[in-house]
């Protein structure tokens, strides 16, 4: 067993501190995404969970629990832009919305400003009336998709109807002209079968003819050199004689 020395103290790992620390970090990942940290954290950055557009100061969990709870200390989510929710001109916080002009407003001027009269709202009231306007235009745009998605299954169906027709008529007509094409070639060849026994009937007699002829013209051929020989022969005892023989 190992000896403690004395005068330390063993340190040992905190597991449930560890796991408060895990949890509150899986819990809270939109604060580390934020990307704001707490205003008075000088020495370490911590994540803000609130804003306050009275101070325009950032806070994290420890900072929110002393800060006043006082109506003008408006809380937001962590933002960095918390002149953005300032009045321009009289640097208050914009708590009402001037519908005559439509834009956001602070106290100062609609008491004293140049929006003294109009009818204004509160932020709350105001965006929940944009809300309860835009709600309904996503009412109407959602039917009207509705519609669309109906419309577009209805003509992919009937595109789907089609193709199928045009592919029925595809092998039909397939089917149809391979068939044409064996009759054609079953009647070319008949044709051509035709032509040749016509042909070989027709050219087997001129053939034999043709035979008969050579031997004649090679017979008179023959005769016709005999007959030169005696022209050219000048003995006249030889050629009667000749002549009787042949």
């Amino acid at each position: 067993m190992q000896r403690r020395v004395p005068g330390t103290s063993c340190m040992r790992r905190n597991i449930t501190l560890r796991n408060i620390v895990e949890n509150f970090q899986s819990t809270h990942p939109e604060q580390e995404e934020s990307g704001v940290f707490c205003t008075h954290c000088i020495h370490t950055p911590v994540p803000a969970v609130k804003s306050c557009l009275l101070c325009e100061a950032s806070l994290c969990d420890n900072h929110l629990r002393v800060h006043s709870k006082s109506p003008e200390h408006v809380l937001c989510d962590p933002t960095t832009s918390l002149k953005d929710r300032k009045c321009s001109i009289h640097k208050k916080i914009l708590e009402y919305y001037c519908i005559e002009d439509s834009t956001c407003i602070c106290v100062s001027c609609r008491l004293d400003g140049e929006h003294r009269g109009h009818q204004v709202e509160t932020l709350e009231e105001a965006s929940e009336m944009k809300k309860k306007k835009l709600r309904n235009v996503l009412q109407k745009l959602m039917t009207e998709r509705e519609k669309m998605e109906k419309r577009v299954q209805s003509l992919q169906e009937c595109r789907r109807k089609v193709q199928g027709k045009a592919d029925d008529e595809t092998k039909r007509v397939t089917a149809l002209f391979r068939d044409l094409r064996r009759r054609l070639e079953d009647l070319e060849k008949r044709v051509l079968r035709d032509i040749s026994g016509w042909a070989e009937r027709v050219s087997c007699p001129m053939l034999d003819y043709i035979r008969d002829l050579e031997i004649k013209k090679e017979e008179l051929s023959r005769k016709m050199r005999d007959i030169e020989e005696l022209c050219n022969m000048t003995d006249p005892l030889t050629v009667l004689q000749e002549s009787g023989h042949r």
